[in-house]
């Protein structure tokens, strides 16, 4: 029990120290949004041109940090251009929406 306790404490510091991390994200807004990314990175999250990565049950929380790092222009790098013009027009909102649809997504693509 004492366990559970630590945990369910670590899981509620951990959420409020993440403000973009939202647990109301939308997934199927998330899906909506991904069809332009469908270009680079697949229809079903698996990139089909080599280099570019698979978003596909990536980590949702991950998501939202890079995606906030490429809008703010604070990753650079390989493919960085693209993506800070993409990410330039998204809402907190669209963020966690696709965030959340990707992680929904089988890693394998099916």
């Amino acid at each position: 029990m004492r366990l559970k306790n630590q945990v369910a404490a670590c899981f509620a510091t951990l959420l409020m120290a993440s403000p973009g991390l939202s647990l109301a994200a939308d997934a199927a807004a998330g899906k909506a949004k991904a069809a332009v990314c469908a270009a680079c990175h697949g229809a079903d999250g698996i990139a089909q041109i080599p280099g570019y990565p698979n978003l596909a049950g990536q980590n949702e929380a991950y998501l939202v940090s890079s995606l906030k790092a490429y809008k703010s222009k604070q990753r650079n790098g390989g493919q960085a251009a693209i993506m800070q013009a993409q990410a330039a027009g998204l809402s907190d909102d669209d963020i966690a929406n696709l965030a959340a649809y990707y992680a929904s997504l089988p890693a394998s693509g099916k």
